[in-house]
């Protein structure tokens, strides 16, 4: 399947290149991104060439592959600080961590899916997909369940549409239609549940983060195994989740950045 650039115009058909690099997840041949590229063999050339010149790309010539540059190693950072919920939500993940000792997540939603911002391991941890920096499908995770729930109409409308309902497991939604009718559910219970539908054994139970006039910023689970545990055991952690969350939530809602909060403060002078 060719890859599509997700954007309009230069910069987001050479966003698209990026994207396709690194979905690959490994130092890739100019020949096989080529073969799985919308471009011609010369437009593709040029971005890539622009993006190695840039830093976003780096080119081993012995090998003669491209993988991600460090520049974006430098932007990731930034925007793990600047823009994501991750440093409000440190201690209050710390202090819930602690306290229940399995594996919790922070998520934010990226366009329609779901991206993992940060994560604490549980005290005995359990391999599995969800990792900080990893983007996965919104409509079959707890986390992305819990936050679809609690969009307005007009960006749920949005979003739906986008999803794969591609089915993982048995227990995956394999529909629009039933997708709607959990995120129903969710609404009225005030948090949503993986049941073994993103990968075999794995089951979360995750809260929204809404702030007091009801706006989504993101969602955290608390995810273990089946061979474990139990979601009806899972849903007994709800309370202490639900008061790690309005925590963030107030937090974040007030939150200035350093410079952003420096300069309010002299214009107040």
């Amino acid at each position: 399947m060719k890859a599509e650039s997700k954007g309009s115009g230069t910069v987001g058909k050479a966003l698209g290149v990026l994207d396709q690099i690194a979905a690959y997840g490994r130092p890739v041949r100019f020949s096989d991104l080529l073969s799985d590229s919308e471009f011609p063999k010369a437009t593709l050339y040029r971005f890539l060439q622009t993006l190695t010149t840039e830093g976003l790309l780096a080119y081993d010539p012995d090998r003669q592959t491209y993988s991600l540059g460090v520049r974006l190693v430098r932007l990731a950072h930034a925007a793990w600080a600047q823009s994501s919920l991750a440093p409000v939500a440190r201690p209050y993940l710390d202090a819930l961590s602690h306290r229940i000792g399995e594996t919790i997540h922070l998520a934010q939603l990226d366009n329609a899916h779901v991206l993992y911002v940060d994560k604490r391991n549980a005290r005995r941890p359990i391999e599995m997909f969800s990792q900080a920096g990893k983007v996965g499908p919104a409509y079959c995770t707890g986390v992305g369940k819990a936050m679809l729930a609690f969009l307005t109409d007009a960006d749920l409308a949005r979003i739906l549409p986008q999803q794969s309902y591609h089915r993982f497991t048995a227990s995956t939604c394999g529909s629009q239609a039933e997708l709607v009718a959990e995120l129903e559910a969710i609404r009225l219970r005030g948090y949503a549940f993986d049941r073994e539908e993103h990968e075999p054994r794995i089951i979360c139970v995750a809260v929204p983060i809404l702030t007091g006039k009801n706006r989504m910023h993101g969602a955290i689970s608390v995810t273990s195994s089946t061979e474990r545990t139990s979601l009806k055991q899972l849903e007994t952690l709800v309370p202490d989740m639900r008061d790690a969350t309005r925590k963030i939530a107030a937090e974040a809602e007030f939150w200035r950045f350093p410079m952003e909060q420096k300069t309010m403060q002299t214009a107040e002078r």
